[in-house]
């Protein structure tokens, strides 16, 4: 190989990333606990080896660049290690309390300042135990709270050897080294990245034996590499794509190897990657001659290293007024994961139907606390409660939105703590909770109590008039007939759960009598029909069933003479996440089928047509168990006779209005005869009796039974 002087040694400088949350992170700290303190601040930055070979990778600062903000730590950061996409390095913040403070600093002083630091780390050796200090960096900057906006400079401290060293041969490794040699430190490199231990040791040592076996080392073991008499590289990470310059990182590792080893010819590997495997093509290899005087290294280098903006000697400037404000942050983080799924998973995912769908969640109990906190993993920004209980101290535990604090003082009403909540873990939610009673069946009211009972019936019509999709998620099945009814009514979107020990039911509510199934709109959810005519199904099927179309029975009290085991929701704690879960990924499927409302209930079993939607079946009604830890979709038609989605119900109530409801709250028997279940009990009774007087005439005994 040719030892002639070659050209220039040539450096690509290094490039600075910073990622949002750094600013975000430093803001809180600055004002949460540095207060108006100026002094130094010890950060960390990252960097990887270059991975594309069009793009360089850049020094990023995270939020975890920062030490904690818990007043116990100090204010160091933790520094990463085993990561090999986060080599760790160390630097230094100086942030002034002004802007003419920030331009008044010194910064030939402070650049001159770390770049002692890491010559005395060359001198003392510690760089060669810890190589991550050899590219020290230093930020300068100040912190416009008030319009979040930040300005900053970045150093990269290099020491100048004199005279420069000179190039000689940088080429692709490929074409450096024969093709059994460059295999074998392609699996060497490999082994080192992949190895917790080195996989961020950014500085390395490669020997080469006659044998084309590659082997990397630690700096520390230069000693052992020199026993060898095989041919040795200086690795090290380099992050700048360009095929004719190496990386930044390499000008302070020149100075080490001629400060600490005295070589005046170094062999260099400048290591780059391409899908996160080592890559010989990319990877550069070249020799660097260094010529400096016998005296060079008994006083500190010269030093430069102040990042260009643009080609140009400026500090850089960011405004962050838009997305620093927490709460665009957070909704920034919480849509991440929903705009991740349309990438591949689910490139359908209509957010924005999401977004703005109204939905009304009636009870804040278990079901209601784990519905509403779903919703908004699924991007549902405006939900509202009702609930006219109180927090008790048995709630905290099963309902996920409630603490202790809740419950003192008599214990704060569920719908308003609930909306609370929902503020604290996520401010950008359009929450309100509506303290009321729901008027229920079975449960009479006196005169005096008749005006405000009315007034909560006409409340409630307006909260589901007001919203697209209604949650029943009450405790008692008597509570579900008139927002049953009065979602029928409207044609609103209808999902029940329904738990008893460890079983669950969750379903959708078919569409009411008087609709029509032209123009769903996914973004608007399901408006009333202007035009009132029975539904009918192209294919000649009924209609989906509500949550008491297979009751023969009209709903009534069963609240009262209860021991304390009947009055509480007894259920498995498992049971209510799993029914809410199950609740809330129904209504994300109603909303992304074409049918909407009027989507035909698909069972699992049947595999026709479960592809043709992103978000596989629809289900009517899903029936679980714990016990058996079992699941079945099941479908159920509407039935003529229902107490609360009938077309005989919605027409006398459409007919009477709140007489009609005052009626069926206050007469037991009111819905049974109105809907013809009197008289079909009647008949099934006197069928009964007919039965029992043909077994009382015949003789067939035991013999002539089947169990079935």
């Amino acid at each position: 190989m040719s030892r002639k002087e070659g050209a220039l040694l040539q450096f690509a400088p290094m490039q600075s990333s910073v990622d949002e949350g750094f600013w975000h992170r430093f803001s809180s700290l600055k004002l949460n606990k540095l207060g108006i303190d100026d002094s130094p601040l010890p950060i960390i930055g990252f960097y990887a080896p270059c991975s594309h070979s069009q793009v360089s990778n850049h020094l990023t600062l995270l939020a975890e660049s920062l030490p904690s903000e818990s007043s116990d730590s100090s204010l160091v950061p933790e520094p990463s290690s085993g990561n090999r996409n986060k080599c760790s390095v160390p630097g230094i913040l100086y942030n002034t309390n002004t802007v003419e403070g920030f331009h008044a600093l010194d910064k030939m002083k402070l650049l001159k300042e770390e770049a002692a630091k890491i010559w005395n780390d060359i001198v003392t050796g510690k760089a060669v135990e810890d190589c991550s200090m050899l590219s020290r960096f230093l930020l300068i900057s100040f912190a416009d709270l008030k319009k979040w906006s930040f300005h900053y400079w970045f150093a990269f401290p290099a020491l100048m050897l004199d005279p420069p060293a000179a190039l000689v041969n940088l080429r692709p490794a490929s074409q450096w080294l024969s093709a059994a040699e460059a295999e074998s430190l392609s699996t060497a490199c490999n082994e080192w990245r992949n190895s917790k231990s080195t996989a961020d040791v950014p500085f390395f040592l490669v020997t080469i034996d006659p044998q084309s076996r590659a082997t990397v080392r630690l700096l520390k073991d230069w000693d052992a590499c020199q026993s060898d008499a095989h041919k040795i590289l200086f690795g090290f990470y380099d992050p700048c794509h360009l095929p004719n310059n190496p990386g930044w990182p390499l000008r302070n590792f020149l100075a080490l190897i001629s400060a600490k080893w005295n070589l005046k010819s170094v062999q260099f590997l400048c290591y780059r990657e391409n899908r996160g495997f080592a890559d010989m093509g990319l990877s550069l290899v070249g020799e660097a001659l260094i010529t400096v005087s016998e005296g060079w290294k008994n006083t500190m280098p010269n030093a430069v290293g102040w990042e260009l903006n643009k080609g140009r000697k400026v500090p850089r400037c960011i405004s962050l007024a838009q997305s620093m404000d927490p709460t665009r942050l957070a909704v920034s983080a919480a849509d991440l994961n929903l705009k991740l799924m349309r990438w591949r998973a689910l490139p359908s995912l209509n957010l924005s139907a999401l977004s703005s769908v109204k939905c009304l969640l009636l009870g804040a109990g278990t079901l209601g606390c784990q519905v509403a906190r779903m919703l908004m993993a699924w991007g549902v920004r405006k939900i509202t409660l009702v609930d006219n209980g109180k927090v008790a101290m048995s709630n905290p535990l099963r309902q996920s939105l409630y603490t202790l604090d809740d419950c003192l003082n008599g214990g704060s009403f569920k719908a308003t703590a609930a909306v609370e909540s929902l503020k604290r873990i996520f401010p950008a939610v359009e929450a309100e909770g509506v303290v009321m009673a729901i008027p229920m069946p079975g449960h009479p009211v006196n005169s005096q109590e008749q005006e405000s009972v009315l007034d909560d019936c006409r409340r409630l019509s307006d909260l589901i008039d007001a919203h697209d999709s209604v949650f029943l998620l009450t405790d008692t099945r008597e509570s579900r007939w008139l927002p049953t009814l009065l979602c029928a009514n409207t044609n609103k979107i209808t999902i029940t759960a329904a738990l008893g020990f460890d079983s669950f039911l969750v379903m959708r509510h078919g569409a009411g009598p008087f609709s029509h199934a032209h123009g769903f709109n996914a973004e608007t959810a399901i408006s009333s029909s202007a035009d009132v005519h029975k539904i009918k199904d192209a294919k000649g099927k009924h209609r989906l069933g509500c949550y008491f179309c297979n009751d023969v029975v009209a709903p009534t009290d069963s609240t009262s003479n209860r021991t304390l085991d009947q009055q509480c929701t007894v259920t498995r704690p498992g049971l209510a996440p799993i029914a809410s879960a199950l609740a809330v990924e129904l209504l994300v499927s109603i909303l992304h089928h074409p049918e909407g409302i009027f989507a035909e209930g698909d069972i699992s079993n049947n595999v026709i047509g479960t592809s043709e939607q992103p978000l596989g079946i629809l289900p009517h009604q899903i029936r679980g168990s714990l016990a058996q830890f079992s699941q079945m979709t099941l479908v159920g038609y509407s039935s003529p006779s229902c107490t609360a989605c009938c077309d005989t119900v919605l027409s006398e109530y459409r007919n009477k209005g709140m007489e009609f409801i005052l009626q069926a709250i206050n007469h037991p028997t009111y819905l049974e005869d109105l809907t013809g279940l009197t008289e079909l009990m009647k008949s099934a009774s006197a069928f009964s009796l007919d039965w029992d007087k043909d077994d009382d005439g015949g003789g067939g005994g035991d013999e002539d039974c089947v169990e079935i």
